[in-house]
């Protein structure tokens, strides 16, 4: 009886050895959302600092050189197309590099209150520009008149 007992509970065990084991359900649900999941996304973290101002200059950016196959206008030759073409690129780092020194510099709202006298007794509502800084423009509206269009290079002579 003790040996049946035994080899039945052998048999059991083997069996149950080879059956499929019941798998765990596995959970559909989400730790945060589809959204917050996207919008944590980082995409910049390689290159934060590559819309900085000043960041161009940590670009690989260059124009392109010429070859064989390459356009050259006509009356040109290549080298002098090349030089033409390097005078623009350092023409426009120049100007670049002009504008990313004045990154940061902003004027003082109080020495500019200071300045025009608003603080003391509203005199400047009574001056021609009310107390604004006047841009320069491109046109002469002082109200001379000189007739000859400046846009020819062509200029009055001088008597």
């Amino acid at each position: 009886m003790k040996v049946s007992a035994v080899l039945v509970a052998a048999s059991i065990a083997s069996a149950s050895a080879f059956a499929p084991q019941q798998a765990a359900r596995q959970s559909t649900q989400l730790n945060e959302s589809l959204f917050k999941k996207i919008s944590n996304l980082d995409l910049w973290a390689p290159v934060a600092d590559s819309n900085d101002y000043g960041g161009r200059n940590k670009k690989n950016l260059k124009t392109g050189t010429l070859t064989d196959r390459s356009y050259v206008p006509s009356g040109l030759t290549k080298a002098q197309y090349e030089k033409i073409r390097s005078e623009a690129d350092a023409k426009k780092a120049a100007n670049y590099q002009k504008n990313v020194k004045k990154a940061g510099v902003f004027q003082d709202y109080t020495e500019f209150y200071l300045k025009r006298g608003s603080d003391e007794n509203g005199s400047w509502l009574q001056m021609p520009n009310r107390g604004h800084d006047m841009a320069k423009t491109k046109y002469d509206w002082s109200g001379e008149k000189n007739d000859a269009p400046t846009w020819t290079g062509i200029r009055p002579s001088k008597k």
